[in-house]
């Protein structure tokens, strides 16, 4: 499902990842940075897709909205969970959306 997004420019934290074997917590984790981010202010949206890479990108109003979600108490938390024992690698690429379009049908 794709969020809708402001008009551009805005900013996308694009987070692309290796999962390890199993679950171990990673489902309940993942859908409560979910529901966390939301609730972060300059929170504009998200996107994710799951086969052998995971790729998730959240929309932000600007990068100071990104550096706090970042260092969100929580959200470190998952990150060192998430390095211990869920993902096999992760990048996370910042980028600016200078521009935006796309079709649906009706």
């Amino acid at each position: 499902m794709m969020d809708k997004t402001p008009e551009t420019p805005y900013y996308a934290a694009i987070f692309t990842s290796v999962r390890t074997e199993g679950d171990r917590g990673y489902s309940e984790m993942s859908a409560r940075m979910v529901e966390l981010a939301r609730e972060q202010e300059g929170f504009l949206g998200m996107e994710s897709a799951r086969n052998e890479t995971g790729i998730t990108v959240s929309y932000w109003r600007d990068l100071d909205c990104i550096r706090k979600w970042k260092n969100h108490s929580e959200h470190l938390l998952a990150q060192a969970k998430g390095k211990g024992k869920w993902y096999q690698s992760f990048k996370v690429r910042i980028a600016k959306v200078e521009k935006e379009y796309g079709f649906e049908k009706e």
